[in-house]
């Protein structure tokens, strides 16, 4: 998400018939007889009650086709099974049980008991009526750790699960670009770091509640984890499959210009065009194509955390029941996953250096 998101009338209701707390999903499995097994990354999947991660009905293609781990977990997540993973949804907690499969499966370490972190929060009815009123909704931020060499600090890698859900109509939005794509690519740097210890503790945060007000990213920062190490960069993914140019964007070197040499080595190593900007207050112009609160880095940046947010420009599919994993080129997405690997690693790296350099009067103003 990279604007304001009015929801759909549907959206809405359902949000209001979910406003209490989600109860536990009942185990995602199918009746009958074992079904053969499927091994993606580390992961056996079988339709077999006890059989280990189980296929979600509605997602065996997703098992049945040769596909990287990254658009296996796209794959999954933007299924039709997941009604658009709106907030306080059954399709919401299907894609956090699948994510805690996923953390579990890759070798993350819970940041206090579990992964789950929920949350309260409140919204708008309408937030552009302060007098609509508001209703109450909890939400669950999955977080997970990579111890690194140096545990008194964290680069945070960021995305968020939920979507808008359905549509007026009852047509499903997938959601395959915003957010999977970030998902997917997350996962895939957990899995790197936990084979590649780092240099610092990577927290991997799937977080809740993004569309609509960056709610998920909002209460992690104003109460994390007691056991989690401090933020000191958080590397943020939304909207990272789908580009007819070819190109995606990494914002927050005009920020913190010591970002620019990584972006800049990046981009020379990868066949994906790697682009740094959308992070100033203006352009030429006078007009502002800014990111930088338009998505869940936001408040760890008005927290003084440095951060790298890397998304695609916004295109036809946005907030659309088009966004379907069938629009991802594999070639693409494949290669940004690549990049977000090599970008993470070389953060993690060059965090001491990174962080105290951001702009000496880097304030901001704008209302996300």
């Amino acid at each position: 998400m990279r604007s304001v998101v009015v929801l759909s009338s549907v959206s809405v209701l359902a949000l209001a018939a979910c406003s209490q707390p989600a109860t536990e999903a009942e185990p995602l499995v199918s009746g009958g007889e074992e079904s053969p097994t499927v091994v993606a990354d580390g992961v056996t999947a079988s339709t077999r009650a006890g059989g280990g991660a189980e296929i979600i009905p509605g997602t065996e293609f997703c098992f049945q086709t040769e596909m990287s781990a990254a658009l296996r977990d796209v794959c999954v997540l933007s299924a039709d099974v997941m009604s658009g993973r709106l907030i306080g949804t059954d399709g919401n907690a299907m894609a956090r049980d699948y994510l805690i499969e996923r953390f579990e499966s890759i070798g993350l370490e819970p940041v206090g008991d579990s992964f789950v972190h929920a949350f309260d929060f409140e919204r708008l009815n309408d937030r552009r009526n302060p007098d609509s009123g508001s209703q109450s909704f909890t939400g669950y931020n999955l977080v997970g750790r990579i111890a690194g060499a140096d545990s008194s600090r964290a680069m945070a890698v960021t995305a968020h699960y939920d979507h808008v859900g359905p549509g007026e109509n009852n047509e499903i939005f997938n959601g395959a670009d915003d957010n999977a794509s970030g998902v997917g690519a997350i996962l895939a740097i957990a899995k790197h770091f936990t084979a590649n210890p780092p240099a610092h503790d990577i927290l991997i945060i799937a977080f809740d509640a993004e569309e609509g007000g960056l709610d998920g990213a909002r209460a992690y920062v104003a109460n994390p984890p007691a056991a989690a190490p401090p933020v000191a960069v958080a590397f943020n993914l939304d909207m990272v499959s789908y580009s007819p140019d070819g190109d995606i964007w990494a914002s927050g070197s005009y920020h913190t210009p010591a970002l620019l040499p990584i972006i800049e080595a990046v981009d020379a190593q990868s066949p994906i065009e790697l682009n740094a900007g959308y992070d100033r207050p203006q352009d030429e112009g006078g007009q502002s194509q800014d990111w930088t609160l338009m998505s869940d880095h936001a408040p760890f940046h008005r927290q003084g955390a440095v951060f790298l947010y890397l998304g695609v420009e916004d295109h036809e599919h946005y907030h659309q029941p088009s966004d379907e994993f069938s629009i991802i080129d594999p070639d693409f997405y494949n290669g940004v996953v690549a990049l977000s690997v090599d970008l993470a690693e070389r953060m993690d790296e060059a965090l001491p250096g990174l962080v105290g350099s951001e702009l000496a009067d880097d304030t901001d103003t704008t209302q996300n």
